[in-house]
C-alpha cells in the first residue's frame, strides 16, 4: 500500500491583485507557511503565475520554478488546464460566457478559441513531462449539457453524436499525452459531459478505452447530485490519479432540491464548505485510497458559501494531514503468524 502525498493545494482560488496572492513565488511562501508541501498550479500566458507556452518550450524555466518552490519545501502536484479544457468543446449557448476563459483576440472567434484551447491542453503535456509529473488535472467542456434533462425529449443519436465529437477532439490530446507519460485527469463536474460515472464510461468507450483518460476525484460535486461517493471509488479506483479534498452539503427543503431553484450559493440546498463544514466522510475516503494505493496527492479546492478563504486555507494543511493514513508495512497479526509450511496445510486440511 501507498501512503498519500499532501497536503498540497490548489491556488487558482486564491491568485489574485495583491500580495502575497499575486506571484507565484509570494504565493509560495504563504502555502509553506500554512503547512503545505505541494502546490496544484492553474496554467496560463506570461501573465499569469505559470507560463504554459514557456513551460513547454524551456526546460531552464520549469526548472526554475521547480528549484524555487523546493526551496521553499515545496512540490508541484500537477499542473492544472481547467479553464483551457473546458474551451476543447463549448456549445453555442454558452460561447459569450466562455469567451472570458480564453485571449481577448480570441473573444467571439469560437474555432479559433478552440484551436488554441487544444494547443494549451497539449503543451501542459510537454510542461508536465519537463516537471517529472505524471498526473495533469483539467475539464472535458461540454456540448451535450444543454440537454441534460430529457425534456423535450431529445432526438435520437444526439447525445451518441456529441459524445463521439467530443471523444474525437480529445483522442489526439490523450495520445500526445500518452507520448509525454501523463496521466489526464478529468475533474468529473457539473458543466462538463463528463460529469458523473455513466458518461465516464460512455466517453472512455469512445476513445477506446484510451490508458490516458484519468480521473480527478472530488466527492464534493457527488454530493451536490447525491451520488454515492464511497462506491465511486470502488468503481473507478484504478483510473483516480487526482484527488481534490472538497467538502460539500446538501440539505433538500421544501422549496428547492438538486436543481437549486436558480439561487445563489448561499441560498441553495447544496452548497460547498471549507473542509470539516460539510457532510462528506473523509475518514472513509482516505482510508479506500489507502487500501487502493492511490499513488497521488491530496489536494485542497478551497470552496465555500461562508466562510474566509483565507481561513479555509489555513484549517485545510492540518485537516488533510490528520486523514492520511501512513499505511502499515505488514499485517497486524503478523506476530501470531505460524509462518508457511504447504506439508503442514495439507495435513491441516486432511489431505
Amino acid at each position: 500500500m501507498k501512503t498519500l502525498k499532501g497536503p498540497g493545494i490548489f491556488l487558482a482560488q486564491f491568485v489574485g491583485a495583491e500580495p502575497p496572492f499575486d506571484r507565484l513565488e509570494t504565493l509560495a511562501d504563504w502555502a509553506a507557511g500554512l503547512g503545505y508541501v505541494g502546490l496544484q498550479l492553474p496554467t496560463g500566458g506570461a501573465d499569469s503565475i505559470f507560463d504554459l507556452e514557456r513551460a513547454a518550450e524551456s526546460q531552464a524555466y520549469c526548472d526554475d520554478i521547480a528549484g524555487m518552490l523546493a526551496d521553499k519545501g515545496l512540490q508541484i502536484t500537477e499542473l492544472s488546464t481547467h479553464l483551457q479544457g473546458q474551451l476543447v468543446a463549448v456549445h453555442p449557448a454558452y460561447d459569450e460566457l466562455f469567451d472570458a476563459f480564453a485571449p481577448a483576440e480570441l473573444r467571439g472567434r469560437p474555432q479559433a478559441r478552440q484551436e488554441w484551447a487544444v494547443r494549451q491542453v497539449k503543451a501542459a503535456a510537454v510542461a508536465s513531462r519537463r516537471l517529472g509529473l505524471n498526473a495533469h488535472a483539467t475539464f472535458s467542456g461540454a456540448l451535450a449539457w444543454p440537454y441534460l434533462y430529457p425534456w423535450p425529449q431529445r432526438p435520437a443519436g444526439l447525445v451518441d453524436e456529441a459524445f463521439g465529437e467530443l471523444a474525437r477532439r480529445w483522442r489526439p490530446i490523450l495520445d500526445a499525452f500518452d507520448e509525454a507519460g501523463v496521466d489526464v485527469c478529468y475533474e468529473i463536474h457539473p458543466g462538463e459531459d463528463l460529469h458523473d460515472g455513466a458518461t465516464y464510461e460512455r466517453f472512455l468507450d469512445l476513445v477506446g478505452g484510451h490508458p490516458r483518460a484519468c480521473l480527478l476525484y472530488d466527492p464534493s460535486h457527488f454530493v451536490l447530485q447525491q451520488l454515492d461517493y464511497l462506491a465511486y471509488i470502488d468503481l473507478y479506483h484504478e483510473r483516480i490519479r487526482a484527488f481534490h479534498v472538497k467538502d460539500a452539503e446538501f440539505r433538500p427543503n421544501g422549496r428547492s432540491g438538486v436543481y437549486g431553484g436558480y439561487q445563489g450559493w448561499v441560498e441553495r440546498p447544496g452548497r460547498f464548505r471549507s473542509l470539516g463544514d460539510g457532510q462528506v466522510d473523509f475518514g472513509a475516503i482516505f482510508s479506500k485510497l489507502a487500501a487502493y494505493d492511490y499513488p497521488g496527492w491530496a489536494v485542497l479546492e478551497w470552496e465555500c458559501a461562508l466562510k474566509h478563504p483565507e481561513d479555509g486555507a489555513r484549517e485545510g494543511a492540518p485537516f488533510i494531514r490528520d486523514h492520511i493514513i501512513r499505511v502499515t508495512p505488514h499485517a497486524f497479526d503478523d506476530f501470531a503468524s505460524a509462518g508457511t509450511d504447504a506439508a503442514r496445510n495439507r495435513r491441516l486440511l486432511g489431505l
